[in-house]
């Protein structure tokens, strides 16, 4: 049975999550699909570099403390090193899962570059590289042999970009629209109960759907990513995401919401792509007061959803959890699964 090694560049949530499946399931994983996993190097910003290219013992690196380092690991330091963990602990795929600027892209993006240059393939969910460098990188990857995945960019564990690319080929896809923020979504949602802005995003944070800082959900940056990574992955046009006109959900009020609520409509913040009778293709990100009938307007609280408006299908949407630990490991997994696919391991 053939066996892939991991190097988990990052080792926050969603890392830790994809830790503890491959070390709860790793039986079931090598059952199911053919291949087993384990990881070979771990780094983080708090614990330092792990480099074993036998195998990391899972539970024992998930039982570190915070307050703590690797360092009385064999194969441990106290310093995260995560170019000697791409180049040195012989992985054959590099999970990149660490706290990213979503403007630069960096470090992941630089962590992604190093990887595929020596024909190592990579998982991320981070959307700043794919959205500012996505045809680069997979152009890369192509050219040293390696593969890049990055299903849980978007939606999380939702896969909506195989969605599109899979199950929709053989159909023009002419128009899409999301709800692609789970904290956006809550937040208007509440407000509808009757709660302010102000005091729906401190429920919100409460709750663990809204980070500290949200200012990149309510202002939409964080949607504007996706919006540009759907717009070249799905409909073939990269738009620098400085030509993708972007509001947030500041401006909308509690009038504003009364008013939709006499018609049936809700407001969203609403990320579309659409593709003119010209072949153009446009994008852009704003609160939308949609209409009772329209698919997306019953998408409630942190949920995710997608409508695909196409040419032989009409509208067919896929909605599911847009964020979450376990479930954006799962992206990760199915990344490694599309790899290894890829490689023809596969039938």
């Amino acid at each position: 049975m053939h066996q892939y090694s991991l190097a988990l560049i990052g080792f926050g949530g969603v890392a830790r999550a994809l830790a503890g499946i491959i070390r709860d399931d790793g039986d079931r994983i090598a059952r199911e699909l053919g291949f087993s996993l384990r990881v070979v190097a771990i780094t983080d910003l708090n614990l330092g570099t792990l480099i074993q290219p036998t195998g990391i013992d899972l539970t024992a690196a998930l039982a570190v403390a915070r307050e703590q380092t690797f360092a009385a690991f064999a194969g441990g330091s106290p310093e995260a090193d995560n170019a000697r963990a791409i180049r040195d602990s012989g992985a054959d795929i590099v999970v990149e899962a660490t706290f990213t600027n979503p403007i630069t892209g960096e470090p992941a993006l630089s962590h992604v570059r190093q990887a595929l240059e020596a024909g190592i393939s990579v998982t991320t969910t981070n959307k700043g590289p794919v959205a500012i460098a996505g045809e680069e990188l997979t152009s890369l990857a192509h050219r040293t042999g390696a593969h890049f995945e990055f299903e849980g960019a978007v939606m999380s564990g939702t896969p909506v970009l195989r969605f599109a690319r899979q199950q929709l080929a053989g159909t023009r896809i002419v128009a899409i629209e999301g709800i692609l923020n789970g904290t956006t979504n809550y937040v208007l949602g509440r407000q509808e109960d009757g709660l302010s802005q102000d005091e729906a995003i401190a429920e919100a944070q409460a709750r663990g759907y809204a980070e500290a800082d949200p200012t990149a959900d309510i202002n939409g940056s964080d949607v504007r990513l996706k919006v540009a990574i759907l717009a070249e992955q799905v409909m073939g046009e990269r738009i620098p995401l400085e030509d993708i006109a972007t509001t947030g959900i500041s401006s909308v009020t509690a009038a504003d919401i009364a008013s939709a609520r006499e018609t049936g409509a809700r407001w969203k913040l609403v990320g579309s792509v659409a593709r003119a009778t010209d072949g153009t293709v446009s994008a852009r990100v704003a609160p939308m007061a949609l209409p009772e009938d329209h698919p997306l307007t019953g998408i409630s609280g942190p949920t995710n959803a997608v409508t695909f408006s196409t040419e032989l299908v009409d509208r067919v949407t896929v909605s599911g959890p847009g964020a979450g630990r376990t479930q954006t490991a799962f992206a990760l997994l199915s990344d490694i699964i599309a790899i290894d696919t890829a490689r023809g391991r596969r039938s």
